[in-house]
């Protein structure tokens, strides 16, 4: 494309020179008056002449960054371009510049930012940054069928070779090249984030940003689901400063480990003191912290890796290797605690499924587990938070909740020998409920009845007291305090006073 243009220069002459083209000029504009100046100094003088030229200039002379070699192609330059099309002002964080030849052709630059949109995951949001050119002839910004969601925060070019230029955007959703060109895009994708995965500080700050991008990830794209585990990173018991990989996890499991082990929850604070992990700790098992909210969605689509199941120590079915004597031992508990376990289903009736001993708690006397298949505690919370949900899914996916005690423990100890002696006795009740509810709030569940809970805690500090329930609160009031009576026709004001 060329243009045009009048450039304009100045240029140093004598006046000799300068009446030669004032002539000249006369000469081609014969219609304009004539103006005769005379030279009162015989000194020759120099002066400036406007010069005026006409070229054409090439518009497009600089070809287009993508069809370049990227050998050729400086930091600099790319870090323009991504400016250029993103409107960002920061640098990128990682770069993919790519070709693919074959049964098609196209090419392709990929670009990571360094801070993930603040409404990334807006449902009205453009779905993906890429613009597609056809032969270097832009068609669209926002094709669907090029990128998937998860991909979103990816911004970059790609040049078709095979599409049509005019071709529609009906035709263009069920075009196969884009699927070609979109499984490229993934797989391109993946391998930006596994470079920029080698330097831990770089990733760290992008791991911080787009986590929650590659989970959804997990999420989504079945095919992809093996690389995108190796890219996830985790606190654990044994790496509570800088978080690991599920590959780092595997190396340092103990010998004859089957299952790797985790926990959810809304903190890596709260899961550090949590009672579910009490045994996994004392048998020096590494056990990893998840508190995103989406980690549950990614263990939902995620049973196992590299051949090792994942075991959630909040639910149901977990298992610790024990000896033959540990075995014996359980099952003198087993028969120990018949009657207690009975006698505690019978109190709670239906708020429990069942109660039985347990395998996973040292210190604490009893914990609230959920079935394996259903939802955890910190899963109930995030749909009971939902603003839009259905109740009418909870009722069947709320998971009944199972009591483990602990038959260690001093309080089930002392429980237990309440109701050996007397099955009846009053106490055991009111010590079950207030059992349940504390299990309830350690496991992560919230209280069915914090006002009956509140008074039961009453009762326990009243008890600790020495106070008895027959006290009237008023009785230690100073009789001095008492009001005066009040005089007949004397008004509401005065009693006040």
């Amino acid at each position: 494309i060329e243009l045009l243009i009048e450039k304009t220069s100045e240029k140093e002459v004598t006046d000799d020179e300068a009446e030669e083209e004032e002539e000249k000029k006369e000469g081609e504009d014969e219609d304009e008056p004539k103006v005769e100046e005379v030279d009162e100094k015989k000194e020759k003088k120099t002066k400036k002449v406007k010069e005026v030229t006409k070229e054409f200039e090439v518009l497009n002379k600089n070809k287009p960054l993508w069809t370049r070699d990227p050998k050729d192609i400086t930091k600099d330059e790319y870090g323009a371009f991504y400016k250029a099309i993103s409107n960002d002002w920061e640098e990128h964080a990682a770069v993919k510049h790519f070709s693919v030849e074959g049964q098609l052709e196209f090419r392709c630059i990929l670009f990571a930012p360094k801070r993930a949109p603040f409404d990334q995951f807006e449902p009205n949001k453009k779905r993906n940054n890429i613009k597609l050119y056809v032969r270097r002839v832009f068609i669209m910004d926002d094709c669907d069928d090029i990128c998937p969601e998860w991909l979103g925060w990816i911004k970059g070019v790609v040049d078709s070779e095979d599409l049509p230029l005019n071709i529609s955007r009906e035709n263009l959703q069920q075009n196969k090249i884009l699927k070609v060109i979109k499984k490229n895009i993934v797989k391109k994708a993946i391998e930006m984030v596994e470079d920029l995965s080698e330097n831990k500080e770089d990733y760290k700050k992008f791991y911080e940003q787009f986590g929650k991008n590659l989970k959804l990830g997990i999420h989504e794209d079945q095919a992809n689901r093996k690389k995108l585990c190796d890219l996830l990173r985790y606190h654990t018991t044994k790496a509570s400063e800088e978080p690991t990989t599920l590959r780092d996890y595997v190396t340092r499991m103990k010998e004859g480990q089957e299952s790797i082990y985790y926990i959810t929850g809304e903190s890596k604070k709260n899961l550090e003191n949590s009672p579910f992990i009490e045994e996994a700790k004392r048998r020096d098992l590494e056990v990893i912290f998840m508190v995103d909210p989406i980690d549950e969605y990614v263990m939902q689509q995620v049973k196992d890796y590299e051949d090792k199941k994942f075991v959630c120590l909040t639910k149901e079915g977990v298992k610790f290797e024990e000896t033959e004597e540990e075995k014996a031992k359980k099952e003198e508990e087993k028969a120990a605690y018949e009657k207690l376990l009975k006698q505690l289903k019978d109190i709670l009736g239906e708020k429990v499924e069942k109660v039985v001993l347990t395998d996973r708690l040292n210190t604490s006397p009893c914990i609230l587990v959920t079935s394996e298949f259903g939802w955890s505690a910190h899963m109930e919370n995030i749909m009971k938070h939902q603003a839009l949900r259905d109740s009418s899914m909870s009722s069947y996916m709320v998971s009944k909740k199972t009591l483990e005690l602990n038959p260690s423990h001093p309080i089930v100890r002392e429980l237990r020998t309440k109701v050996d002696a007397d099955q009846s006795d009053k106490t055991v009740k009111d010590l079950a409920f207030l059992l349940f509810d504390t299990a309830l709030l350690t496991s992560g569940f919230q209280l069915e009845d914090p006002t009956g809970y509140a008074e039961r805690i009453h009762r326990m500090i009243k008890l600790g007291l020495s106070i008895d329930d027959d006290d009237e609160p008023a009785a230690d009031v100073d009789a001095s305090a008492a009001p005066a009576p009040v005089a007949a026709g004397a008004s509401s004001m005065e009693s006040v006073d």
